[in-house]
């Protein structure tokens, strides 16, 4: 008896994460694409450390800027971080600076979110909305109708206080585990910069 409630509720949950497409009518498949467990043990990008123009650093005031597009593409149903997913792209930023970071919601269908979480091996389930930094998460961050909304930008500042390996993650529900998250390093000194697959 209480199995035949409890399929329904699930269905219902799993459902509610599809990025806000209808489904395909003509495959019978829903557009949001599935999780993969490859994807949450993958190895850091090693390519070659580039500052792309999102990217800004300011080593005499020890400062950091990113501007973070959720949906810049329409890669993985738009749930990708500047087109990135799956752990593609890695920020480095130095320890002790002050990071700055713009999130705007370019996904036509769904909220997103962003903090910098402790994690960075199992995606599968969405790590605790608890930042590795004071201030790193953006404004309810596993709501999908408080979270940034489609057309909505939102800046989270906080200081890079601990070197250490980190993740940039989106908290709602589903999201990471289909790939919306990127490696997030702290490293001393002065390096600074993004590597990609």
């Amino acid at each position: 008896m209480k199995l035949k409630h409890f399929i329904p509720a699930v269905a219902v949950a799993f459902a509610a994460c599809g990025g806000g497409e209808p489904a395909d009518t003509d495959s019978g498949n829903a557009r949001t694409p599935a999780p993969t467990r490859e994807a949450a043990t993958r190895a850091a990008p090693s390519g070659p450390m580039t500052t792309p123009e999102w990217y800004s650093v300011d080593h005499g005031a020890r400062t950091v800027s990113l501007a973070i597009t959720a949906g810049a593409t329409s890669e993985n149903n738009y749930w990708n971080y500047n087109g990135f997913t799956n752990g593609d792209l890695a920020i480095t930023v130095p320890e002790g600076y002050t990071v700055s970071i713009t999130l705007t919601n370019d996904d036509p269908n769904m909220a997103h979110s962003l903090g910098i979480s402790a994690e960075t091996s199992n995606f599968t389930m969405p790590p605790a909305a608890e930042p590795a930094f004071a201030g790193a998460i953006t404004g309810n961050p596993t709501s999908m109708i408080d979270a940034t909304m489609p057309g909505q930008t939102e800046t989270i500042e906080f200081v890079a206080d601990r070197a250490g390996s980190y993740s940039m993650v989106c908290f709602i529900p589903g999201h990471s585990a289909i790939g919306m998250w990127t490696y997030f390093n702290v490293v001393a000194g002065e390096e600074a910069g993004v590597q990609t697959r």
